[in-house]
Formats: structure tokens, C-alpha cells, sequence
């Protein structure tokens, strides 16, 4: 079984370092326009400098009516360029290889952000809009401009964010999703949005590229069986360097009931992979968990809070077999690991028993 210390070689583009990457995690530190910050390129660099073996960033809008959230950073526009261009070399410099994780919030994008969202059906919950059949391909279109512009900044590669309830993922929902175009109905006619994104990414972008995709498992009105389905095409695809599963926890149980003798990792681990990596992500927080995930089978992991907590968690790991990063922690932790003033108020609002209370400044 690997390691956490043992360097990752993938299908294209560089080696990593290490098994443990940075998962792309909300910071709400961006400017208005999606622009990268001083706070929000200090903080990825930082986890570069700590050792992770892959740092990715944020989810990054690919188009304005996807925008999701105030801070959000952006891919959309070259605009972006120069910030990007920045952290790509930062990330490069600290020995990091490096990564823009691409999103459409759909139905779920900030109103106050965007003037008309989206979806793929019409949702007056949400006040979002069907979709045209053409109005999916300049989706599709969007990531593909978008990877290529995070390309030319000099980025190592792309995760496409089809996880989390978010656009893609939307395509996905089989309670919803009943379009009669070739985006809806049948599972494989929800998949397709999914295959056909992977493969403009591709299409845009160069030979030795990285191309990661994430996908949720269960919720979202995903069911396992399709979710197992749709990554066993995409493992034996090839097109993509690696699948990201975001677990929430990743040692849990489904949550179908008939699934749930065993762990949900565990109906992912099984399917043949070839040279395809896997990653999984959700409350890995000891050395303990990161080797129990790679001995289960999967080739790397995404620390997402013990990246929040410690820059070098990936040196914790290796150094000490009894390492746990633990929370709650006061402000004065964060703000030496590098979290800036946006990203602690939003941790110590939104984040239960993580920011001690009484100490969010």
C-alpha cells in the first residue's frame, strides 16, 4: 500500500510530491469581480510552502450567471489572468502542483451576482430558468474556455466541479431532471453534460494537462447506483487524470438502506481504475485516516478542514503517526496559518465549533 510521503505519478502532467492535496474550499477572499487577493493568494501559497502535494483552489465561476458567492474567484474573463498567472507561479516556485477547481452554480448562484440563473430545468424556488439545449453547450463552452484560460496562466491542470448540488451535478438529479433533450431522462442522457464537458476540457487544453473531475456519491438527488455508474464510465473512460469523491465523510455508511453493510469508500475502491486515479475527501483529519484511506485503496487524499488548520499538515502526517488536527481553535491560530480577516469571519459564522467563541477577530 503507498504512503502518505510517496510521490503520485498520473496519466498527464507532473508528479506530485506527496498523496495528500489541498481540497478546494470556500474563502469568500476574492474581490467583487472574481479578481485574485493578496489574503486569498497568500493563503494557497502558504499550503504550497506546508508541503501539500496538489493545492487547488476555490471553486472558480466560469461564466457570470454561475456565480455563486460574494468572494468567489473567477475563471470567467481574462480579466482573471493576472491573478491567476500570479498563484500558478507561486504554487509552481513552492514545489506545488497546482490546480483550478471550475464551477457553475446554477440554480444556486447568487442573484445579487447574476441577473438571470440558470438550471436545468425551470425551478421557481430558486427563480432559475431551463436551460436550451444550446444554452448546455455554452455551458460545455465555458469550462472549456475557462480550463484553457487557467492553462495559459500556468496552472498544471482543472477539477471539474460536478459535485455539491451545483450545475453539473443538477443534470444528475433523476427526481428533477426530465428534459427531453439528450440532457435529461434516461441516467445516461443526465451523464452526458458530464462526459461532454470532460471531453471540451480536453479538447481546449494541451497533452499534458491534468484533468480532475469531482463528483458527490449520494444527496443532491443522486442515488449510489448511478453514482458508481457514472464513475465507473468516467474511470474507464480515461479522459480524466483523476476522480475526486466527495465523500462528507469518508468513512461513513450509505444512506441507502440496502447499501449499508459496508462503507460508501468501499463502492468506489472496487471499481477497475486503470491508470485513472482516486482521491476521496470528508473529515480526514489524523495520519491515522490518511493511511487508513490509502491502505482501503484509494491513491491520494483531499484534506479540506486540516488544511484550514494547519499549512503543513501533510508534513504533520508523515512526521507523527498520532497526529489529530483539532478544532475549536482561536483566531489568533488562524490568522498565523495564514487565513485572512474574509475567510475567518466566514469560518467563525458558518463553521460550528471551529473558531472559539468570542475570538472571531
Amino acid at each position: 500500500m503507498p504512503t502518505p510521503s510517496q510521490s503520485l505519478t498520473l496519466r498527464r502532467g507532473p508528479r506530485w510530491r506527496n498523496r495528500v492535496a489541498l481540497a478546494p474550499l470556500t474563502n469568500l477572499q476574492s474581490n467583487a469581480d472574481g479578481t485574485l487577493t493578496d489574503d486569498e493568494h497568500d493563503w494557497l501559497a502558504r499550503r504550497a510552502d506546508g508541503g501539500f502535494g496538489m493545492v487547488m483552489t476555490c471553486a472558480a465561476f466560469v461564466d457570470d450567471a454561475g456565480h455563486s458567492f460574494t468572494g468567489q474567484l473567477g475563471a470567467s474573463d481574462d480579466a482573471h489572468l493576472p491573478g491567476l498567472t500570479r498563484l500558478a507561479d507561486s504554487l509552481r516556485a513552492a514545489g506545488a502542483a497546482s490546480s483550478v477547481q471550475l464551477q457553475h452554480g446554477g440554480r444556486r448562484g447568487d442573484r445579487a451576482l447574476t441577473s438571470t440563473l440558470v438550471a436545468p430545468w425551470d425551478d421557481p424556488k430558486y427563480g432559475a430558468q431551463a436551460l436550451t439545449t444550446d444554452g448546455v453547450q455554452q455551458v460545455i463552452a465555458d469550462f472549456a474556455a475557462a480550463a484553457r484560460r487557467v492553462e495559459r496562466a500556468g496552472f498544471d491542470g482543472v477539477e471539474i466541479h460536478g459535485a455539491h448540488g451545483y450545475l453539473l451535478a443538477q443534470f444528475l438529479d433523476g427526481r428533477n431532471n426530465v428534459r427531453t433533450d439528450r440532457y435529461g431522462g434516461s441516467a445516461d442522457n443526465r451523464f452526458a453534460i458530464i462526459h461532454e464537458t470532460i471531453a471540451a476540457v480536453r479538447a481546449a487544453t494541451g497533452a499534458d494537462f491534468q484533468v480532475g473531475l469531482r463528483l458527490s456519491p449520494e444527496r443532491y438527488g443522486i442515488v449510489l447506483d448511478e453514482a458508481r455508474e457514472l464513475a465507473r464510465q468516467v474511470l474507464a473512460d480515461g479522459a480524466v487524470d483523476y476522480l475526486d469523491m466527495s465523500m462528507w465523510d469518508t468513512f461513513k455508511h450509505p444512506h441507502d438502506r440496502e447499501s449499508h453493510d459496508r462503507p460508501l469508500l468501499d463502492y468506489f475502491t472496487e471499481i477497475p481504475r486503470g491508470d485513472v486515479r482516486l482521491g476521496v475527501a470528508g473529515k480526514i483529519l489524523s495520519s491515522a485516516q490518511v493511511h487508513e484511506c490509502l491502505d482501503r485503496g484509494v491513491d491520494f487524499v483531499l484534506a479540506g478542514t486540516a488544511g484550514i488548520l494547519h499549512h503543513d499538515f501533510p508534513r504533520l502526517v508523515v512526521d507523527d503517526l498520532d497526529f489529530t488536527a483539532t478544532h475549536p481553535q482561536p483566531a489568533s491560530h488562524f490568522i498565523a496559518e495564514s487565513v485572512g480577516p474574509a475567510f475567518l469571519d466566514y469560518l467563525a459564522t458558518n463553521w460550528d465549533d471551529f473558531v472559539t467563541a468570542g475570538d472571531a477577530t
